[in-house]
């Protein structure tokens, strides 16, 4: 789930209790097989795999689960033709969301997302109804014990990141979503716990919420959150951690 609160909710892969460990494996595990499927089977020569298998080490997920994946990718192992789609909508208080999927069956998917949505009090939008609130951005978090925060800045810059915020345990990297493979593979030897593309909200389209009303937004994350083909996350709310972290995915 990726919401805006400090950047704290970035990624909840690292560290993630066991019972949530085997749906974390799955999300990975199809990261790995699409990108493999589209730039082959060999990292070096393939992004947007060494990736997927940088946030599979983070998530202390087993090397033969990643070779699986790669082979499904490939073609070595049969498996379920995997398609990502992204929709878009209004969840409760006005709030809005970009739902990143990864299926093999797209009716089934939709028709699903589209329950919780309408449970919720919202609904599915067209393509564009709320993405324009979002900038689409690179965001690459390194442990804090890696550099201090003057030297991962210089290192950050240089790789061609545009920021660097504090998120807690992480220095969190922002970039342009296009330079995120460069500089994810500039600090890959501080060992990045995540490194992805992800839709921030624009300052102006945030909708901070506490109370009943945060409460209500965050059970909807988690709703959505546990369908199986749901990927991430995004939204324009600004929820506590401490209420993300009883009530949300």
């Amino acid at each position: 789930m990726s919401g805006h609160s400090k950047w704290s909710t970035i990624k909840r892969k690292k560290g993630v209790a066991d019972a949530k460990r085997g749906k974390i494996f799955t999300k990975i595990g199809r990261e790995i097989q699409i990108a493999a499927r589209d730039g082959g089977g060999d990292p070096e020569g393939n992004p947007a795999l060494r990736l997927a298998l940088q946030t599979a080490k983070a998530a202390n997920m087993p090397r033969e689960n990643q070779e699986r994946a790669i082979k499904k990718g490939t073609g070595e192992l049969g498996g379920a033709n995997i398609e990502e789609c992204l929709y878009e909508g209004r969840g409760p208080k006005g709030t809005a969301f970009i739902v990143e999927v990864m299926t093999d069956n797209r009716n089934r998917t939709v028709a699903e997302i589209r329950s919780v949505f309408s449970k919720g009090g919202g609904e599915i939008g067209s393509s564009g109804s709320v993405s324009w609130m979002f900038d689409l951005r690179g965001i690459i978090a390194l442990p804090k014990g890696a550099l201090d925060e003057d030297a991962i800045t210089e290192r950050a810059i240089e790789a061609g990141a545009e920021d660097v915020q504090d998120g807690g345990d992480d220095w969190v990297l922002m970039c342009d979503q296009a330079s995120l493979f460069e500089v994810s593979a500039a600090v890959e030897d501080l060992a990045p716990s995540s490194a992805e593309r992800s839709y921030v909200p624009k300052t102006e389209s945030v909708i901070p919420l506490a109370g009943d009303d945060a409460v209500s937004v965050a059970k909807f994350m988690a709703r959505l959150d546990g369908l199986d083909d749901v990927q991430d996350l995004f939204t324009n709310a600004e929820i506590s951690d401490d209420v993300l972290e009883e009530h949300g995915p």
